[in-house]
């Protein structure tokens, strides 16, 4: 069931719309949404051309616009406002039209400003001034893509507003170039993709080279299980250096091996031809992930849980061992959740911090909850959030 037309939704959109108002003084033209993600499995496969599956979730964007005509003050001024801000007013942040440059927009409005950056580069697109306010309630930093989640609620809006026609894949495309190129963060294309494509009760196997897509039942309803994210709050970033040092090692071991990337390897056996060790054991995790998205999706398909769950502690013991992107927090928070009953868990997202994901039978969420809180707790970690998630929509009029 799709939570993105739930009451809770509702009475945030007529919330906005009210702060929207008072802000700016005039209503806004419309309002839309686009959700987080969950990634399934298929950690940074992307960048290398390889296969992911995500899954849009019950928690999003929501983005509120009206465009200025060229008769008003300020018509070529972008005026970005969030309702994280606390009191009776909210900031503003504002950039000329011509000062959209790459770096140049500080803070959470790069996101959207490096949407409208990016439009702009098209061919007889001109997006002038405009006012723009976001509610999210996808927690920041928690590798549940918070900022593609804005950035996909901005390009959707924007091509709704001007008519632009963009397909999804041309959004996703559009974005991963703002997210690239004017926010900084090398990143690939899964997680616009994820908030553009998904659909309700569905992953989305995605060919990160082709951009095929493929829905994935996921058949957790008839196996009475959920899933469920525990955010160890320690945030990460995909501006931080150590996103980029990975896909920098990717990108070296695809020219040893004398191939464009990594998704033209298909066996571990081919990388014994990269000397450096450090490039060899990224390369690995590459190889074996794209493998595992493919069986992931084989064993969804024969609805077996347990194969998936094996899938999921393998991909994590890979991004532990061999790409190095977990955390304390995150293996203790995996290592917890199979001690408690969990089918299956690993850490998703980029790394670092952020968030790991548990496949639980619905019984023995309280039990695999109170394990996790318990590790923290005597570990002496900051205590985890932790909530299901609903595969949902992808983005949209809200």
């Amino acid at each position: 069931m799709s939570r993105s037309g739930s009451g809770e939704t509702a009475a945030r959109v007529n919330a906005l719309r009210e702060k929207f108002a008072k802000a700016y003084g005039h209503r806004p033209e419309g309002i839309w949404r686009a959700p987080g993600r969950v990634n399934l499995i298929g950690e940074h496969t992307d960048y290398n051309l390889g296969y992911v599956l995500p899954f849009a979730i019950d928690k999003n964007a929501l983005v509120a616009v009206r465009r200025k005509s060229q008769l008003e003050p300020r018509s070529q001024v972008l005026d970005f406002a969030s309702t994280y801000g606390s009191g009776d007013e909210l900031p503003i942040t504002s950039v000329t039209v011509d000062e959209l440059v790459p770096r140049a927009v500080p803070g959470w409005a790069a996101y959207p400003a490096a949407v409208l950056w990016a439009l702009n580069q098209l061919d007889d697109v001109q997006i002038g001034g405009l006012e723009l306010m976001v509610d999210s309630d996808v927690p920041v930093g928690s590798g549940l893509s918070s900022s593609h989640a804005l950035e996909v609620a901005t390009a959707v809006a924007l091509d709704d507003l001007y008519g632009l026609g963009l397909s999804k894949v041309q959004m996703a495309q559009l974005t991963q170039r703002a997210e690239n190129e004017f926010v900084g963060a090398p990143t690939g294309i899964m997680d616009q993709s994820a908030s553009l494509m998904s659909h309700a009760q569905h992953a989305l196997f995605l060919d990160c080279r082709s951009m095929e897509t493929q829905a994935v039942p996921l058949p957790l309803a008839q196996h009475d299980a959920v899933v469920l994210v525990i955010n160890t709050r320690v945030e990460h970033s995909h501006v931080d250096g150590g996103y980029a040092a990975r896909r920098a090692s990717c990108e070296q071991a695809a020219a040893a091996l004398g191939v464009e990337s990594l998704r033209e390897v298909h066996s571990v056996a081919e990388l014994e031809a990269i000397a450096d060790p450090v490039a060899r054991r990224r390369a690995k995790h590459i190889v074996t992930e794209n493998q595992r998205v493919l069986d992931a999706v084989a064993a969804l398909h024969a609805s077996d849980l347990g194969a998936v769950g094996k899938l999921l502690c393998q991909s994590h013991e890979s991004m532990r061992d061999d790409y190095e992107i977990s955390s304390e927090e995150l293996d203790a928070a995996v290592e917890a959740a199979m001690a408690g009953g969990a089918i299956g868990a690993r850490m998703t997202g980029g790394g670092f911090g952020g968030s790991a994901i548990a496949l639980v039978k619905r019984e023995r969420i309280e039990p695999v909850s109170q394990a996790v809180r318990e590790a923290f707790d005597h570990a002496g970690y900051v205590e985890p959030a932790i909530f299901t998630v609903i595969a949902d929509e992808g983005a949209g009029r809200a």
